[in-house]
């Protein structure tokens, strides 16, 4: 498992690496975190990532209507979720405070083995409670898998490299506690 990770993080480090001399990336500033993420959202592994306006990060007691399945900000509940690799569903206000904190929020339904391998190694890696890795299933994606953090958010008809590249540039950079 582990060496997968690491062989993805290789990769990905190969195709990210920019030329001597190549312009310097584009930057994101990701509202209220005070951190600035360094990151080419033109490159091809970042080209689908999507930024949502940040939203109000109260915290309520009690059910939130979010608008969406896969929240990436907003008001949330007083608890985080911990790290981990979930059969049920988990709170979506619990979820969107893990994301303040700097989590990754990955959502399933139907994995392949190599898939489920890869996800599980990230939430049995990424336990800190400021850059967790949280996957949780939701049976409305199929082989869809969606991938949250705090602001930002990736789609992927089925896993690829995108997902290692997305966990690597947002885990442990929410604005409650930015540690990367």
């Amino acid at each position: 498992m582990v060496s997968r990770i690491s062989l993805f993080i290789a990769l990905g480090l190969l195709v990210a690496w920019p030329a001597e001399g190549a312009d310097a990336p584009a930057q994101a500033q990701p509202q209220d975190s005070g951190q600035r993420i360094n990151i080419d959202f033109d490159h091809p592994v970042y080209r689908d990532i999507q930024r949502e306006e940040a939203q109000s990060a109260d915290h309520i007691d009690g059910p939130i209507d979010y608008g969406t399945d896969f929240p990436t900000s907003g008001p949330m509940a007083p608890t985080p979720s911990r790290a981990g690799f979930y059969n049920k569903p988990l709170p979506l206000e619990s979820l969107v405070h893990s994301l303040e904190r700097g989590a990754i929020v990955v959502y399933y339904d139907k994995l392949s083995d190599d898939a489920e391998d890869l996800i599980r190694g990230w939430t049995d890696q990424y336990r800190g409670a400021m850059d967790a890795v949280i996957a949780v299933p939701n049976e409305t994606l199929g082989e869809t898998i969606v991938l949250t953090s705090w602001e930002y958010r990736l789609d992927l008809p089925k896993m690829d490299i995108r997902a290692s590249f997305f966990v690597d540039a947002f885990r442990g950079r929410g604005p409650e506690g930015c540690i990367r």
